[in-house]
């Protein structure tokens, strides 16, 4: 490992005073703050760059899934608000992911796309029709994922349980963004492929995402600096 994973926060809040409120309830860190669909379609970008004079980078979960016109504009108009990541679909295909890299580059945007391989809440047993059965999730997100950097993107955003596979698969590291992450002992909720904060860091992940397990506790603050130790005690074995 030759990276130290980093934290983004769910912000996944209906408003911004929430956003805020939340933020604070967090106090300082490194830590992104995730603004997705629910925020976003709220707020707009008045959320991304409030959190931004708040000290946060963002991480923009907008998933991006449209022909490359349409994505590469909206990319466009993304990066204008600062934001350090922007997810894009990448079962949409090599040119919109392109369009949305090509894009941001020619504006003299700074944001890094990454790519959305498959949800961590699909369950390949209940693939809609039309889907393979059974549905090998790991082989269709490494090729995902290698259409995604041959597009232009930073990295991609995956199960945990995938990253040492597409490493090996890819003969080196990839930046991986991992939904999905509890704590030791946390529950699982809606989603079906989920890790530890202390298996995604031995399996090599970059960026972990926290939700309600953070966001939802008594005390957020406190409970972000719980995660904060197991991510290091973790770091600290996996170096060992």
């Amino acid at each position: 490992m030759t990276h130290a994973p980093e934290f983004a926060i769910a912000f996944d809040v209906p408003t911004l005073a929430d956003a805020l409120a939340l933020d604070a309830r967090l106090g300082p860190g490194p830590e992104l703050a995730k603004v997705g669909l629910e925020l976003f379609t709220a707020e707009g970008p008045a959320a991304v760059r409030a959190l931004r004079e708040r000290g946060r980078r963002v991480f923009l979960d907008l998933k991006l899934h449209d022909i490359p016109h349409t994505v590469q504009g909206a990319a466009v108009s993304a990066a204008r608000t600062g934001a350090d990541l922007l997810t894009v679909h990448a079962t949409g295909g090599g040119a919109m992911v392109r369009a949305a890299c090509d894009g941001i580059a020619a504006a003299g945007g700074a944001t890094r796309v990454v790519a959305v391989t498959l949800l961590t809440s699909l369950d390949p047993a209940e693939m809609p029709p039309g889907f393979a059965q059974p549905f090998e999730l790991f082989a269709t997100a490494a090729r995902l994922t290698q259409l995604a950097l041959d597009a232009g993107a930073k990295g991609v955003v995956c199960s945990a349980a995938d990253v040492r596979g597409l490493t090996a698969a890819l003969g080196r590291e990839v930046f991986t963004v991992t939904p999905g992450i509890r704590p030791a002992g946390g529950a699982t909720q809606d989603q079906k492929r989920v890790a530890t904060i202390d298996s995604a860091v031995r399996d090599g992940a970059s960026l972990l995402v926290l939700g309600r397990a953070i966001t939802a506790a008594a005390d957020p603050g406190e409970a972000l600096a719980a995660a904060r130790a197991e991510r290091d005690r973790a770091l600290a074995a996996a170096r060992a």
